[in-house]
């Protein structure tokens, strides 16, 4: 007999609509496409240098969902619904003239895990309802669509505990070992497994701590947030924290760092209406970053901070006026 099918999925990494997405994938795959199959991990990070390695994919088959376009040969799979999917005009008229039917991209979806889902239905014939909760809170989370600030904010639930722990974890395999996980246990069992219990406890330690640290530097000025934490640990905060602590506020402008990036993250308020004014993935096009209307970032070399702080100062007075 044929061995099995070896198929690398790039993702958004430290996402949990990444790692939801890549679970969907993954069990759609396998049920409707290649039963027979061996999946292979690699998670991906928005930063300032090229995104794609020569020799990143490497599978038999080889699939992304919820990044960037790549216009390689190789790539055989393709699912994203970001406003900034193509990294030049020339993916975007690669993408145009693919006739794979294997390549879907849908701006107006709210998460890529609901986008894949729907397509393999549609598509396919691909049943999703055993993975009905993991795309409700995939869709929840990605699309910001949490009922209060509390709601976002007090980790309450299994899958705002697992969005933590994806997000904020310094393990940096973490979500690619949580995939197959997730692609067949509730989200309350998962958040139980050790690999992310070891994590939940001193993360809720840190959320909390989080919290008072952006009590104390964010500043709201002409319904815009501020605030600077690139000298402290804290990518991968929550990014609703802000509109809890300045209910009317319209939008947000942060700093933070990590070894790998420099990050100025741009959002607005999902409880305020005004918030749909400003389109901030195509502001931060305009700098090299890019996202979805209502939350979008800019990745800059780690050693760029000053000029990460610049940035997000001249958008902030931007969103002011």
């Amino acid at each position: 007999m044929p061995g099995p099918v070896n198929v690398r999925l790039c993702f958004h990494n430290h996402c949990f609509d990444g790692a939801a997405s890549s679970a969907v994938f993954m069990r759609f795959y396998q049920s409707r496409i290649q039963p027979n199959s061996e999946f292979h991990f690699t998670g991906m990070a928005h930063r300032a240098s090229a995104l794609f390695d020569s020799d990143t994919f490497d599978g038999d088959e080889n699939a992304i969902v919820d990044f960037k376009y790549s216009s390689s040969p190789r790539v055989t799979w393709w699912f994203d619904h970001h406003q900034s999917a193509f990294l030049t005009p020339a993916d975007a008229e690669n993408f145009r003239h693919d006739a794979s039917g294997k390549k879907f991209y849908d701006p107006n979806y709210k998460s890529c895990t609901k986008l894949i889902a729907d397509i393999a239905g549609k598509k396919f014939g691909f049943d999703s309802a055993p993975l009905a909760e993991l795309i409700h809170w995939g869709d929840i989370i990605d699309g910001a669509q949490y009922p209060t600030p509390e709601s976002a904010v007090e980790m309450r639930e299994p899958a705002t505990q697992l969005a933590m722990v994806i997000e904020a974890a310094p393990d940096s395999g973490l979500p690619a070992r949580l995939i197959p996980e997730m692609a067949v246990k509730p989200l309350a069992e998962i958040v139980r497994l050790p690999m992310v219990a070891q994590y939940l406890g001193p993360l809720l330690e840190r959320h909390k701590r989080c919290i008072e640290i952006l009590r104390e530097r964010s500043v709201c000025s002409g319904g815009v947030i501020f605030f600077d934490v690139s000298d402290l640990d804290f990518e991968g905060y929550n990014k609703f924290i802000p509109y809890l602590l300045y209910r009317d506020a319209i939008y947000s402008v942060g700093v933070s760092a990590s070894p790998s990036r420099a990050k100025i993250s741009l959002g607005s308020n999902p409880w305020n209406p005004r918030a749909v004014e400003k389109n901030l993935a195509s502001l931060a096009e305009t700098y090299g970053g890019g996202g979805h209307p209502r939350v979008a970032a800019i990745s800059l070399d780690p050693g760029d901070i000053e000029r990460a702080r610049q940035i997000a100062r001249d958008i902030a007075a931007q969103l002011r006026d």
